[in-house]
């Protein structure tokens, strides 16, 4: 008697490929596909409108149990994958969800900081704990660079503080300045799926209304905010930080902080570069190749 499940075929492709394989599967009775990153590749926060890939990907097929995979793996098409499953793999029948959700635990990001899923109870009830689920907007805490920005800002956001988080994602970091003790927080980026996911998840923290606002590139409340932040955070990439130089040092006030992110090491010293006419930045953390800089405006 065969084991209740489904049968799994992974298929390693480009990018440009993805979408003629996908639907070729589903041609041969595939039920289900998903893609992976083959090659360790970053994928940080798309821009609006985008749906981002990474160069190298992994094309997981999944099919019936019971059905003869044979003919399927013999009539690949060459053209689309550079390499193959030449059988399948049984996969167990399991509850998906809980599956997926059982991948994120709660993380602590510092002397008083945990960020925990919904669903999970929070391993230290006395602590500072923001409730995130994993969604469609980047920033959930597991990136490297997010982790950095997080214990960063739990070191230094001092109650009734005002901080900028400028390309928010999800408001995970806004949201964790206002736990900390911050009094008021502006949240800016650049998609509407960002935005909503920044609200609902401030709402699910219970952060006061009217304390965290959120808001597209250009609206007028960012200017409202000129020479006003204590803390500027901003967890996006190497290209954006350096043309953001003056909107950036513009938000911060006489003494206040510059948080930046989502650069790799190599790129600091461009970065660096970049803001020294405004303030001195210095490498402040490094995790897993990525860095983070900090420095405060005199």
């Amino acid at each position: 008697m065969s084991q209740a499940g489904w049968q799994e075929l992974r298929f390693e492709t480009e990018q440009a490929s993805v979408e003629a394989l996908e639907d070729w599967l589903f041609e041969q009775g595939a039920v289900a596909v998903t893609l992976e990153d083959n090659a360790d590749e970053p994928l940080l926060e798309p821009g609006p409108g985008e749906t981002p890939l990474w160069q190298q990907v992994q094309v997981v097929a999944l099919f019936p149990e019971g059905v003869d995979l044979m003919p399927v793996i013999a009539s690949v098409p060459t053209e689309l994958v550079r390499v193959a499953d030449e059988a399948p793999t049984h996969v167990p029948d399991q509850d998906w969800e809980r599956a997926w959700m059982d991948n994120f635990h709660p993380m602590r990001m510092g002397d008083r900081l945990w960020i925990c899923p919904s669903w999970t109870p929070p391993p230290d009830p006395s602590a500072v704990n923001v409730l995130l689920d994993p969604g469609l907007a980047f920033g959930t805490g597991t990136h490297p660079t997010t982790a950095m920005c997080l214990g960063e800002l739990d070191r230094v956001v001092q109650p009734g503080a005002r901080v900028v988080d400028y390309g928010c994602g999800t408001g995970i970091l806004a949201i964790a300045a206002m736990k900390l003790g911050a009094s008021h927080a502006l949240g800016v980026d650049n998609d509407p799926q960002a935005i909503t996911a920044s609200k609902q998840n401030a709402e699910r923290n219970d952060v006061a209304e009217g304390a965290f606002e959120v808001v597209m590139p250009g609206d007028q409340r960012i200017a409202q905010w000129q020479g006003g932040a204590d803390v500027v955070v901003a967890n996006i990439l190497a290209g954006p930080l350096a043309s953001l130089v003056d909107p950036l040092v513009a938000l911060m006030k006489p003494g206040a902080r510059l948080i930046l992110a989502g650069l790799l090491k190599d790129q600091a010293e461009a970065l660096i570069a970049a803001y020294a006419p405004h303030l001195p930045l210095v490498v402040a953390r490094e995790l897993e190749g990525w860095v983070l800089l900090a420095g405060d405006r005199s």
